[in-house]
């Protein structure tokens, strides 16, 4: 958690540049204090903020954890020079800033002392009691010395875990990723890059699915300037251009607060300008951005009938764009995000997007999780013990409950790690009726099938399903869910064959791929003593359509003489086929994970004193999982010429991934399942000599 300040991404330079000042001084009043009998200099700014949201907050326990943080981190400084102590403080403002509340805030002071010095959880929970030792331990970091290179992914999986009794813990880890991606400037540019793809594959959609936007979006901006520096540099050139000109929605706020005026409307009407990453995002939709492009107009009301008035009089007395229509306030997000978006267009045919919302949807919108305070007193005080938990409660959230589930059963980190990463891709929500009114609504990702209802419903007894009925229609378990559907699972009564290969190709939750994958290799096969001498292996399960699973035929296809017993796979970040030269490291679980001896996260291991197992082929043909990247000129129809190339060589296609354009190059990604890895070769000659492509390489990712 060591780093140092570099420049800002977001689009307000001059509040960023104050912050950093003000973090310099609190720095020094963390060194040189004031009379400990008094409020620290060092948090005054912090007991205001939060006083600013809690008028009556005793900050007596603040002053108690910070004495406590800062003497346990003195002499300890971050890479900047600046005493780490800095680093607590400056997570628990953004925390104070937002409106946690007072647990919050003493756990976030305390959140390092664990894992960096010589307090132990035990003194936390004995000076501060069970709840803020709970949140404590929750983003305390595993020791790379016990589990090595799986000790971030073990980290974060006691932290989902943690979470799942306590959503404040979550908070703190996002304050604290956020102050660290705001001083990332002094690491090394390979590990800058690396802390930012893990923001922006797990942290950024944490901080989305629990509401917290404000975050999500300065993550976004700071993530967008490491990983795309020039696209970056291009969104603020524009920005910044805009900003040289008059702004036309001021007009256009102006024109609506005379209607809501003059129809007697109490409201608030703002500009809410957009950050970097949404100007690049829309400039990639839209193309060539217009001078409406760089905000909407943000209305605020007191009342939820005031929202649909403001929309009444909009749409009555200009002229709506009907498809920009959206109404979040009587169906809210699985965040609890609440709006109503819609859009009106100007004489010169310029349209104008707005939100409308009440201030308390507003504090929502923007801290999520963060402005519901205690989650176990919050969840007292809205509902009597009578009534059911609220489906979109982002306290208790649907995602989180699945996700807890299925990593049980996720015994190894590449596997939950994978995992987590494709549940989180997964941005928004279902619910449907599966079972006796009591069992309750399930909330499943769009896209669910009845495959992924059966295992969230019933688990592993899902294994018998042999059909569904989806809204009294009888349905196969491929069958799409949509949103308020009731489905009626049919078990079979003697346990069923159990779930076969195809299922897989089905199902889009972890909790059912982990499940079916399970029962194919442990109860899907029965024991070699009762197969007979002639009995052939089963069959390898085929591979769902994403970036994770056991490929076709792995446990098959390579050796390690080291490690005879061990379950072999095969790495996804080089993605190993023969006749490459290989080695292989072991795992939790007793597996052992394969990658080519040129991949950089062997290379890595190897250099951290991992022991590298040998690795032999059986053949050099057999079915394999393959990605390559093909280098080409942009130009029409280059997508088709390529994914025929593919099926003329018998490859199909497991994902592909086509980057935006740069300097008239676009480079395509394509996982592909090969029936012959001896083939591999021709097919790479076959798409370079698509007209356009280049260059046609084996991809290789570094390990988040």
């Amino acid at each position: 958690m060591t780093a140092e300040a570099t420049t800002p991404s977001g689009t307000t330079p001059t509040r960023r540049g104050h912050r950093r000042v003000k973090l310099r001084q609190l720095g020094r009043a963390a060194v040189f204090g004031s009379d400990r009998h008094s409020l620290p200099d060092a948090i005054e700014h912090l007991a205001k903020a939060h006083r600013g949201h809690h008028p009556g907050a005793d900050v007596g326990l603040l002053r108690r954890a910070y004495q406590i943080a800062e003497e346990a981190h003195r002499g300890q400084t971050r890479k900047s020079g600046e005493p780490y102590i800095t680093h607590p403080l400056a997570v628990t403002l953004i925390l104070a800033e937002l409106g946690a509340e007072t647990t919050t805030l003493t756990a976030s002071l305390l959140h390092d002392t664990v894992e960096d010095t010589e307090v132990t959880l035990e003194q936390v929970r004995a000076d501060f009691g069970d709840e803020v030792g709970h949140l404590v331990d929750g983003v305390t970091k595993l020791e790379k010395v016990e589990y090595g290179a799986a000790a971030e992914s073990e980290t974060f999986r006691k932290m989902l875990v943690a979470t799942g009794s306590d959503v404040r813990v979550m908070s703190i880890k996002l304050a604290d990723r956020l102050h660290n991606m705001r001083t990332l400037g002094v690491m090394r540019p390979e590990k800058q890059a690396r802390i930012a793809r893990v923001t922006r594959d797990v942290l950024i959609p944490l901080a989305e699915r629990l509401g917290v936007h404000t975050v999500k979006t300065e993550l976004e901006d700071l993530v967008f300037a490491v990983l795309h520096p020039e696209e970056h540099r291009e969104a603020r050139e524009l920005v910044l251009a805009h900003h040289g000109r008059p702004d036309p929605l001021t007009e256009a706020a102006s024109l609506v607060r005379g209607v809501l005026r003059e129809a007697g409307i109490a409201a608030e009407v703002q500009i809410r300008p957009r950050h970097l990453f949404s100007v690049h995002r829309a400039r990639l939709k839209r193309g060539e951005l217009g001078a409406w492009d760089y905000g909407r107009l943000l209305i605020l009301v007191g009342e939820n009938a005031d929202c649909y008035a403001v929309l009444g009089e909009l749409h009555t007395c200009l002229t709506p764009v009907v498809s920009e229509f959206k109404d979040f306030v009587a169906a809210p997000k699985f965040n609890l995000y609440q709006s109503l978006h819609t859009a009106f267009a100007t004489p010169a045919g310029d349209v104008a997007e707005v939100l409308v919302r009440t201030h308390a949807m507003h504090r929502v919108a923007e801290n999520g999780v963060i402005a519901l305070g205690d989650p176990h007193r919050s969840a007292e005080a809205e509902a009597g013990p009578e009534e059911p938990e609220r489906a979109g409660d982002p306290t208790r959230p649907g995602w989180l409950s699945r996700l807890l589930k299925w990593q049980e059963q996720a015994t190894d980190s590449d596997t939950f790690w994978t995992e987590l990463r494709e549940e989180l891709a997964r941005d928004r929500e279902i619910t449907v009726f599966a079972g006796a009114p009591e069992d309750g609504p399930l909330q499943l990702p769009v896209g669910a099938t009845c495959v992924d209802a059966a295992y969230a419903r019933h688990g592993a007894a899902a294994h018998s399903c042999m059909g569904a009925r989806v809204n009294g229609r009888l349905a196969n378990l491929r069958t799409v869910l949509r949103d308020g559907d009731t489905v009626q699972l049919l078990l079979a009564g003697d346990g069923g064959s159990g779930p076969s290969p195809e299922w897989l190709e089905h199902a889009t939750t972890p909790a059912a791929r982990v499940a079916i994958r399970s029962w194919l290799k442990t109860g899907g096969a029965r024991p070699e003593s009762e197969r007979g001498e002639e009995a052939r292996p089963p069959a390898p399960e085929p591979e769902p359509p994403a970036h994770d699973g056991a490929p076709a035929g792995e446990e098959e296809a390579a050796l390690v003489p080291g490690a005879p017993r061990a379950q072999v796979r095969l790495a996804r970040c080089c993605t190993p086929v023969p006749p490459d030269a290989a080695c292989g490291f072991a795992v939790r679980g007793g597996a052992v994970t394969v990658h080519r001896q040129e991949c950089p996260t062997a290379v890595e291991m190897v250099d951290g004193g991992r022991a590298a197992l040998a690795v032999r082929w059986r053949s050099a043909s057999g079915g394999c999982r393959v990605t390559l990247q093909a280098e080409a000129l942009g130009r029409p129809e280059l997508l088709a010429d390529l994914t025929e190339a593919l099926a003329l060589h018998g490859a199909a296609v497991v994902h592909a991934e086509v980057e935006p354009p740069r300097q008239q190059r676009v480079r395509h990604t394509y996982t592909l399942r090969l029936p012959d890895a001896s083939g591999l070769p021709r097919l790479m000659r076959a798409m370079r000599r698509v007209p356009g492509v280049y260059d046609v390489s084996r991809a290789v990712r570094l390990h988040p």
